[in-house]
Formats: structure tokens, sequence, C-alpha cells
């Protein structure tokens, strides 16, 4: 083995031809990475940014084994743990995988197109976001609402009942407390009857979806809406399966599409759909449940988006609370109802998948047992559904700070999606492109998304925006609201 390293405030790993016994590939037989100590940027972070520009750039081509946790350790002179840290991200963004007893490897696609991403450097796109003075992102929320006292309180009972089972490894489908608490939470807020032990927790949506795609196989073939929410999308780049995009009109996803197609697993938003906020007819629904049922192979994958904050109406059900032949698997998420870093997300799968599912043993669960419990006493004790309770209310008096700015702009725009969510669509129709309107908003500080960002195919839609108006401060949002609307002016 053959290696050097310069003892300098940048660490460098050069010249590595073999780690742990394996070869690496003839072509890659020098790894150059640079670990700064002296930057803000964390070492797991610089460390999971260099090998994912390695796989993207096709230098770590697919199924390369990548060297044990405890090997790159020595040789970087860092902690295990940091390098654990930055292996945990790639494996949940799917860019590798861990194998029992034979360790991590590339999972990108040998197909795979390495010219969508942003390669950019973290330090790069931190040091362009410190210009941003206001951002109408549509994932962010208002943290400053956030009740850790009552969180604060719960970890802290939990630390102090010194429950030496919980540093263990626990039930690999997440822990049985906190999934009652979600079996209860859906039967009574959304409608899905469901039992403890068909919940799967993992951390975050992309990670959950990995995993039906690996138990689907690759013969598997997706619909998914189009514009809409780009995740599998995303995802399906790393893996064999086909992939086709659905239409979507003012009733949701357009289930003749699906009929005529060849796809046996349909990807949909039905209750509101990302990003118009349309919900889909109850006719869609029964058609869309009426396709799945003529074969076994097919199936829903219903992302119940942003379900917990509806403004106007009573609760649009779930597509789950009308399926009676276990076609739909569910999702959901505690990103946005409670935070995005906690990494909390949900599905709930038929009984015919479930077992299929223990079978494929996908390994142990990817979220922190501690946290899992503190989430489950969280909600038992009624503090989510207040804590729901209270944003509902901060987010819609901020919905209509929003809508009470634009009601002078008809001329110019319309709005979509404004029943519920934590964004709203703005059709433009004063004639700029959504590529000219980035640019002014650019140069005011202010940072957005257009229809474009979450469409593979734009003919035929007018310039929209995609407004996310929950991470703007109140005593903000109207200044902000007011120089996005300077930027719409000719």
């Amino acid at each position: 083995m053959v290696f050097s390293i310069e003892k300098t405030d940048l660490i460098k790993s050069v010249s590595l031809e073999h780690f742990d016994g394996v070869r690496w590939d003839g072509e890659m037989n020098r790894l150059a990475c640079e670990l700064d100590r002296s930057s803000p940027i964390p070492i797991y972070e610089q460390l999971y940014d260099f090998i994912k520009k390695e796989i993207m750039a096709g230098r770590l081509p697919y199924q390369t084994k990548l060297p044990s946790k405890r090997s790159f350790s020595d040789y970087l002179r860092i902690s295990q743990n940091t390098v654990d840290a930055a292996y945990q991200q790639l494996v949940a963004e799917g860019y590798i995988e861990v194998l029992p007893r034979k360790g991590y490897y590339v999972m990108a696609s040998e197909d795979l197109e390495y010219s969508q991403p942003d390669l950019r450097s973290i330090a790069q796109r931190n040091v362009e976001s410190k210009g941003v003075m206001h951002s109408f992102l549509p994932g962010h929320i208002d943290a400053s609402m956030f009740p850790f006292k009552a969180w604060r309180r719960l970890a802290k009972e939990m630390i102090d009942t010194s429950r030496q089972d919980l540093l263990l490894l626990g039930d690999p489908h997440g822990e049985m407390e906190l999934r009652r608490e979600i079996a209860t939470y859906l039967y009574h807020a959304r409608g899905v009857t469901c039992r403890p032990e068909q919940i799967v927790i993992g951390a975050g949506v992309d990670l959950l979806l990995q995993q039906l795609i690996l138990l689907f196989g690759s013969r598997a073939k997706y619909g998914v809406e189009n514009p809409g929410y780009q995740v599998l999308n995303r995802i399906i780049r790393h893996f064999p399966n086909e992939v086709k995009t659905i239409g979507v009109d003012e009733d949701g996803l357009k289930v003749d599409e699906v009929v005529q197609g060849s796809m046996n697993i349909v990807y949909t938003t039905p209750s509101h759909h990302f990003p118009f906020g349309t919900v889909l007819s109850y006719n869609r629904r029964v058609q869309l449940l009426s396709w799945a049922k003529e074969s076994a192979e097919r199936f829903i994958i219903e992302d119940d988006y942003d379900s917990e904050f509806r403004y106007s109406g009573k609760s649009i059900p779930s597509l789950s609370s009308m399926d009676r032949l276990g076609k739909v698997i569910y999702f959901g998420s505690f990103s946005k109802s409670l935070m995005p870093s906690i990494r909390i997300s949900y599905m709930v799968l038929p009984e015919e998948l479930l077992t299929r599912y223990q079978q494929a043993e996908f390994g142990h669960s990817s979220v922190s047992r501690i946290d899992q419990h503190i989430l489950g006493r969280f909600m038992n004790n009624g503090d989510f559904e207040r804590h729901l309770n209270r944003m509902r209310k901060v987010y819609r008096r901020k919905l209509e700070i929003v809508l009470d700015l634009l009601k002078p702009h008809k001329e110019i725009l319309s709005v979509f999606g404004e029943q519920s969510g934590l964004h709203i669509a703005l059709i433009i129709k004063n004639g700029m492109s959504e590529a000219s309107i980035k640019d002014r908003a650019k140069e005011k500080g202010i940072i957005l998304r257009t229809l474009s960002d979450y469409s593979t195919v734009t003919e035929g839609y007018p310039p929209t925006i995609v407004l996310g108006f929950a991470g703007i401060p109140e005593v903000d949002l109207k200044e902000a609201m007011n120089q996005l609307l300077d930027c719409l002016k000719g």
C-alpha cells in the first residue's frame, strides 16, 4: 500500500493504489482529497462533497468499493465518526450503498448523466448565499416558532431515565412507540387505517423511496406528475428503471395518461399537488384506484405533501383512506410540520408489500432511536397537535399578508394553491420570462423558484413563480413582497 500525507492545515491523501486489500479502478490510482481544518465548513461535509464530486464526475465508477471507515480515518488523520457522517449522508442521498459484511460501494448507475447536478463547492454556495436578503424557497419553515422548551424537557427526561437499551440498535422499521403514535395520528387526521407494524420510519422521503425502488426491482416502470415534486425523478437517475411523466390540470393528475401508459408504479400528491396546490378529483381517485387493482404489480405512492396545513374548508381526505385493496403506499414526513433537520419520514406499506419488505432485510433504522422516542412522547402528550394548531395560525396570517399585497396586481399575475400548504403558485402575465424574473430578483437579494425548477417539460405552461412564504419572518414579509413585486414591473 502506497500513500503519503503532508502535515499542513490542509490534510491531503494522495497516491492511493490499494485500500483494504482492494485495488481501485486502474485509472483511479490517485485520490487527491483536500480537507481544510481552518475552514468553517465541517470536515465531514468537505469529505462528503469531495466523494460526491468524484462519483458525479465518473472518477469513482459504479460498484467501486470505498475504503473502510477505519482505514480512511487513519489515512486522513480524522475520526471515524467524521468519515461515518460523510458516508451516511452519501447513503441517504443514494450515491453509495452499504452491503452487510462487505462495505461501502458506489451506487450511481453506469449510465448516469453527469451534466445535471450543481458541482459548485459547498464553500462557493455558502459565499453566494450571503447576498440573499429574502428567501422565498418553498421548502422553508418558520424556525422561530419551534417549541424548544417542550422539546428540551422531553429530551432531558429521556436522558435522565438512563435507558441503556436506547444505546443499542433497535427495530429496523423504527421504534414501536413512535409508530403507534403515527398510526393514531394518521387515523384521526388523514383517515388512514393501518397497524403500527405497517409503518416504516426512515431518514427522509428520499431514502424510503430508494428502498421501495429496490423492493420493486429493475423491471418496475414509474409515472410521476409533471410539473411536480422531482424527488423520484432525481432518485431514478441512479437506477436502471424507466420513468415517464404524467400531465396535471385543474383536476390533478391526468389519470387517462396513466391508463394509456405502460407504467405500474405511480407517484402522486393527490391532496395538495406540488406546486399548483390542486386536489385530485374524486372521480380521478376512483379511476386511479381502479387502474391499480387490475394488476398485482400496480401500486400508487401517495405523498401527502403539506396535508397538515389547510386554511379553508375541511381537510382533504387522503387517497389511502379510500384504498380497500392495499394498493396505496402512503408517505408522510415531519419536515414541514416540525423541522427539516429531524430527518424523520415514514411510509405505510400495504400488507403484501410489508411481507416483501421484511424479507428484503434493508438493515438497521436510519433514524436515531432517542430522537424517535422524543418525537413519540411529543405526539403522545399533545405537544405535536398544539404545535400544529399554532403553526396553522402563523402560516395563515402570513398567507393573508401575501394575498393582500398581491390583490392590486391581478392584471399581471394569478394566484393558485392558496387554500393550503406553505407556498403558492404565481402565474405571471406581464410577458416576463422566468429567467428574467429570477435575474431581477437576484439583483435585489431575493432567492426564489419557478415552475421550470420542478418540471421536465414546461411547454404549454405560462411563466410561474413557486412562492414559499413560510420561512420569511412576519415583520419582514411586507418588505420582501414589495421588493418582489418591483421585480415584476415592466
